[in-house]
């Protein structure tokens, strides 16, 4: 008598068990399809977060380069010797990095060249 109460027990708990989990599917199916929505919905902010901080860096690169061409511009207008320097420093830069193989030497009055030996 009491295995059969306890299989009666049991059986009836199986079947509160299969209608509980059948009567929670469909609400498991909507709170899984929020929260793949949510994701999808986070995963566009990040990257859209991403986008404006990538972009927000380079308008801020952007401004430092034109300040420095300016301050290089005013530089060039206050010092006329500064561009000269510029190019002396390339010079020695570029014959210590090997760039330049062979110096050829152009003798020159007031900037001209001298094409005529006197």
């Amino acid at each position: 008598m009491n295995t059969l109460i306890g299989i009666s027990f049991g059986t009836l708990f199986l079947i509160v068990l299969v209608g509980a989990v059948m009567a929670g599917c469909p609400t498991y199916n909507v709170y899984s399809a929020r929260m793949e929505g949510e994701a999808v919905v986070a995963r566009a902010n990040g990257a859209k977060m991403a986008l404006v901080a990538q972009a927000t860096a380079e308008k801020d690169a952007a401004q430092l380069r034109a300040d420095a061409i300016k301050i290089v511009g005013q530089a060039a207008k206050e010092f006329p010797e500064y561009r000269q320097q510029e190019f002396i420093g390339s010079f020695a830069e570029a014959l210590h990095q090997g760039k330049i193989s062979q110096i050829i030497y152009v003798p020159t009055e007031a900037n001209i060249p001298i094409t005529e030996a006197g």
